[in-house]
């Protein structure tokens, strides 16, 4: 089908939750390149909103994926063990604070399961505890429960009353205003380390310590949402490692599966214990297919060191992208690479991503007006220079 067709049906038939879409639809990928129906190619600084840590094709993924769909076994439900899924957990609790692990489909469930887990956590001791305190400008997801967690009136609004109760948004970085939402019957703070869709803004060092205290001195359960900043991207296989605070509770999704969908749930066993058979499930969370993609991916990444790879990077990039000579490029701020470049008002982010996108270059946006950088963790110091220099060109 051409471009015009695909058109054509989407408008026709699709729900249009996602608007008027970017003009192009990408056929095949290759390491940090996509192709169009036309044969142009764009170098990709974006990987699908930070899910294809390993870019396209790579071996890593598309080797897992073919093998394990040889055997015939895609799918077999939770009734039954899954090996690659158990293989999966143990990885993760290795390599994290975690004891225990749930797999999901998506940031969005892994985000609901992680605040069912804080409540059933204090349900179990007989506490009335239920509330949740998440961030300004944050973003959770797009369930009803994650929404009500999303510091977004643009996301909220349509769904008021929201739902469930109990959660609520303070500033972020802003402690004071935290230690004020707190009361006796709160149950955790959720938060991301470094805001995404919110504008790329990494939480303050002191801060987020002073978080895990206010959760210590309280009683209260930290959750961290790393669906965005995690599986290396920021420079450390999760981003909250640098900052030196280890939650009770941990999100993870997008980079997991390279590609794949797949969320998961990560706790101690000190939270993981409430949870009782029944209290929480998914058919197809956790599948063979899914499981064995993730596995096989976040093994080469570990085996490689893809988290000092994004963190040298990143810092190449960040440093060349603050030396554009433009007064349109206000700050460059974010972690590993995991980048925003801050633009003036009166130059639309959007209209930049788009232009960026004809001369052959795939970027994001994020709220702020900020012009969002995620590429595949792959990605060449030739790649970078090229589309720095493109950026440069484009803000002159």
């Amino acid at each position: 089908m051409t471009l015009s067709e695909i058109k054509a049906l989407d408008s026709a038939h699709f729900l249009g939750v996602f608007g008027e879409r970017s003009p192009v639809c990408f056929v095949r990928g290759e390491g940090c390149t996509l192709y169009d129906q036309d044969g142009k190619a764009y170098t990709d600084l974006f990987a699908g909103i930070a899910v294809n840590a390993l870019g396209y094709h790579h071996p890593a993924v598309t080797g897992a994926l073919v093998a394990q769909a040889q055997t015939g076994v895609l799918h077999t439900s939770n009734l039954y063990y899954v090996a690659p899924q158990a293989e999966l957990a143990a990885l993760l609790c290795e390599h994290t604070f975690a004891d225990r692990v749930f797999f999901a489909n998506s940031g969005a469930e892994a985000n609901e399961g992680a605040m069912k887990l804080a409540r059933k956590y204090f349900y179990a001791q007989g506490s009335g505890r239920y509330k949740i305190v998440s961030a300004d400008h944050s973003f959770h997801g797009r369930t009803l429960a994650t929404v009500a967690a999303t510091g977004h009136d643009y996301y909220q609004a349509p769904y008021r009353p929201l739902l469930p109760a109990g959660l609520s948004q303070v500033p972020y970085n802003d402690l004071d205003a935290l230690r004020a939402a707190v009361d006796g019957e709160t149950a955790a703070i959720l938060l991301e380390p470094m805001q995404g869709e919110g504008g790329v803004t990494p939480a303050d060092p002191a801060y987020l310590r002073a978080v895990r205290r206010l959760c210590d001195e309280e009683g209260i359960l930290l959750i961290l949402d790393e669906v965005q900043t995690g599986v290396c991207r920021t420079g450390t296989l999760y981003c909250h490692e640098q900052y030196g605070v280890t939650p009770d509770i941990m999100t993870s999704a997008k980079g997991l599966g390279c590609g794949f969908p797949i969320g998961a749930v990560l706790a101690s066993e000190k939270v993981a214990s409430a949870i009782s058979v029944g209290d929480h499930g998914s058919t197809f969370g956790g599948n063979t297919l899914a499981c064995a993609v993730s596995l096989s991916a976040m093994r080469y990444m570990i085996e490689h060191d893809f988290a000092s790879a994004a963190r040298e990077k990143g810092a190449y990039l960040k440093r060349a992208l603050q030396a554009i000579q433009s007064d349109k490029v206000k700050e460059v701020r974010g972690m590993g690479l995991l980048l925003g470049i801050q633009l003036p008002s009166d130059f639309p982010a959007g209209a930049l991503a788009r232009r960026m996108l004809a001369r052959g270059f795939v970027v994001g946006t994020a709220s702020g007006n900020v012009l969002r950088i995620a590429p595949p963790l792959i990605i060449s110091r030739e790649e970078m220079d090229a589309f720095v220099s493109a950026l440069a060109a484009e803000l002159s």
